[in-house]
């Protein structure tokens, strides 16, 4: 007998919420092992407006230290890169990295018309949109559709989050989301998913219950993929006990089970450091720091950084002045940093920010991030980079 089609809309709706709705393609992925070679891109997402000029301090330069008489990071405590630039006390292990030429660092991203709100702002960079456009389709969500109109094989990209975000939403497809492996596969194995799944036949001819049975039927078919490449890759390495150290142990469990996945988007935060910002800056650049060093340390146990690319991004960085709380307010352009064993320009690629050239305040931004992004896309994940931005960004020499 036939679930009734209000009950079933009730409960999918709490489905969809708990990010068990995936795209039809994803259950076609070949489960691998060892699939050495492949290219993996890691997005890592500092929300809440990082600051960056207390991340890649400008060593030395009198204004910085000007504006920000208690908030400044003195220039014996930060870690020397080179003249005239540090990085952040927390950072020891992107030092590290940058001194094995494994990490680069580009300035002054951002776009043209930035917008302070953090909403818009990282609608903007999902979407890679001009400012004054609203598109309801992400980045990596339109790599997805223009990967699979290609006919290339299906090429999954996976959040980890408890929902998926406007950067992995296409017009084809969506991105699952999840937070745990094993929570996935149990939610999708308990009797009422299983028997809404066995009946997408009997719904196909009515377009919205059909189109919700179908990807439910997908999810299960995928959860257990899923499920089984943790299991079968499950990491031994030691990885710190915070959220974006245990999300990256989950990325290394499945590629080293084999998992044909080529994206995998991750979130990091609250920036937002209008008060007390020392403190909290330090704790998440800490973590974030301990979480690499772990993810990094186990990709070259596998014999895998360099099928690794590593991007971190911020929706925009902070007013160079400190506020009257010991915090900064919402700025404009900032770095991203990169990490992975195949960088074309390790270290820094540009310059630090302008600090006597400002606008209102605020750092210029000299790089359009969707530059990066055509490089992400044409230089790793070997994907037309136009189809999917909408148009030619040329491309930054990362990888």
């Amino acid at each position: 007998m036939l679930i009734r089609r209000r009950h079933f809309l009730k409960h999918t709706t709490v489905a969809a919420a708990g990010s068990l709705l995936v795209p039809r393609f994803l259950h076609s992925m070949p489960q691998q092992a060892g699939l050495s070679g492949q290219r993996i891109l890691i997005m890592i997402q500092l929300s809440g407006g990082n600051d960056g000029l207390n991340t890649v301090i400008p060593l030395g330069n009198d204004i910085y230290y000007r504006q920000r008489p208690t908030l400044a990071v003195p220039a014996d405590k930060a870690l020397r890169l080179q003249d005239g630039a540090g990085l952040h006390p927390s950072l020891t292990v992107f030092r590290n990295l940058y001194e094995k030429g494994e990490l680069a660092i580009l300035n002054n991203v951002g776009y043209p018309d930035p917008d302070r709100s953090h909403f818009r702002s990282m609608d903007i960079w999902h979407s890679a949109s001009p400012a004054g456009s609203y598109w309801d389709t992400g980045w990596l969500g339109r790599y997805l559709d223009t990967v699979a109109v290609t006919g290339a094989p299906p090429l999954q990209v996976l959040e980890l989050d408890e929902s998926a975000s406007l950067a992995t939403r296409g017009q084809l497809h969506k991105a699952l989301a999840f937070d745990d492996p094993g929570r996935l596969f149990n939610s999708s194995q308990s009797p009422f998913f299983k028997q809404l799944a066995a009946q997408q036949h009997a719904m196909e001819h009515e377009a919205v219950p059909a189109y919700l049975y179908r990807t439910l039927a997908d999810t299960v078919e995928s959860a257990d993929e899923i499920f089984k490449a943790s299991k079968t890759g499950a990491s031994t390495a030691s990885y710190p006990d915070t959220g974006l150290a245990r999300q990256l142990k989950t990325v290394a469990s499945l590629i080293k089970g084999g998992l044909a996945t080529s994206v995998y988007y991750l979130n990091l935060g609250s920036f937002d450091t209008h008060i007390n910002q020392a403190g909290q800056q330090s704790r998440l650049l800490a973590e974030l720091n301990g979480a690499v060093y772990a993810f990094v340390t186990d990709l070259k146990i596998q014999n895998r950084f360099n099928d690794v690319l590593i991007a971190t991004f911020s929706e925009f960085g902070r007013r160079v002045a400190q506020n009257a709380s010991a915090g900064t307010d919402h700025g404009t352009a900032n770095q991203m940093f990169f990490i992975g064993g195949q960088l074309r320009q390790p270290g820094l690629m540009n310059a630090l920010p302008d600090l006597t050239n400002l606008d209102n305040g605020d750092l210029r931004f000299n790089v359009d991030f969707r530059r990066v992004y055509s490089n992400l896309l044409e230089g790793w994940l070997q994907t037309d980079a136009k189809a999917v931005l909408k148009g030619h960004f040329e491309p930054i020499q990362i990888v």
